[in-house]
């Protein structure tokens, strides 16, 4: 199985809403699908694979201000927060806690609706803990 994990998660780093694409499809897929159910946010800090200017007018229209450094390929570059980007690492340790669930880290489930179903109860789990 070859998938890909898209999460939002809060300021604290705790998982709130996440979708599951093939794992050859870009960060925009992901990036779509969780639009539209973003909750209310001052900020929104993602990764290079989100730099994309539909992502930050979209971003802008629901009134939230955003900090993704640009792609190397980006004829200009795109000024951004540095400082408040160092907070990024916070999703990666909140993948590091799924990831110690073995079911996921290992992707024992063949089946993507068993395996997002195990991801949904960790993140349960990991949200109140």
């Amino acid at each position: 199985m070859n998938t890909k994990l898209h999460t939002v998660t809060d300021a604290s780093g705790r998982p709130i809403r996440f979708c599951m694409t093939a794992g050859q499809v870009g960060d925009y897929t992901g990036a779509r699908a969780l639009l539209s159910s973003l909750p209310a946010a001052d900020w929104m800090i993602a990764d290079r694979g989100h730099d994309a200017d539909w992502f930050r007018d979209a971003l802008k229209d629901k009134g939230i201000r955003h900090c993704i450094p640009g792609r190397n390929s980006r004829g200009t570059p795109v000024r951004y927060d540095k400082h408040r980007y160092k907070g990024c690492n916070r999703i990666e340790i909140m993948f590091g806690r799924l990831k110690d669930w073995r079911r996921i880290a290992t992707l024992y489930d063949r089946c993507p609706k068993v395996f997002l179903s195990a991801v949904a109860l960790a993140a349960t789990v990991i949200f109140w803990l």
